[in-house]
């Protein structure tokens, strides 16, 4: 499989990408955990169907020291005995800020208070920016149908 285009071939989009991989390595030097951050990735690129940050995330995670048991439950969470409160209520608010066209409200004011009660301001911020980071890339990815599988760890460092 290829991808339908070599979007850094052009100077504007390699330009914005490189503005998003900032963002994205900003949000490493946050409070937020850093099994958070890569929970949230997997989970938010599960809901998208992007395999590239699929094949990335899980790979940089059990890098990391992530269980595999923990990376197999991800994308049931709701049911696995093996995350944390903080965990739990940052795959829920990742999973309605993803999927914000599938209620009239976004994310509600329930699934807010949850994350809050678990994340500090800063946390919360590193959390939401995490959140709409991990969806541009996914977004641009499934676009243009990126293949995975190759994936080394530290890649893209």
């Amino acid at each position: 499989m290829e991808a339908r285009l070599n979007i850094m071939a052009s100077p504007v989009a390699a330009k914005a990408i490189r503005h998003i991989i900032s963002a994205g390595k900003a949000l490493a030097d946050s409070t937020l955990p850093a099994a958070t951050r890569e929970l949230v990735m997997l989970r938010a690129s599960q809901i998208n169907g992007c395999a590239g940050c699929i094949d990335m995330h899980t790979k940089e995670a059990a890098h990391a020291g992530e269980t595999s048991v923990r990376l197999h439950l991800v994308a049931a969470w709701r049911e696995a005995t093996v995350f944390t409160e903080a965990e739990r209520a940052a795959l829920e608010l990742t999973e309605q800020g993803t999927r914000i066209a599938d209620a009239a409200g976004g994310v509600s004011d329930e699934v807010w208070a949850n994350a809050a009660k678990h994340y500090d301001e800063d946390q919360l911020a590193a959390l939401v920016a995490q959140i709409a980071v991990i969806n541009a890339f996914n977004r641009g990815n499934v676009i243009t149908q990126q293949p995975a599988g190759d994936y080394r760890v530290g890649q893209f460092d």
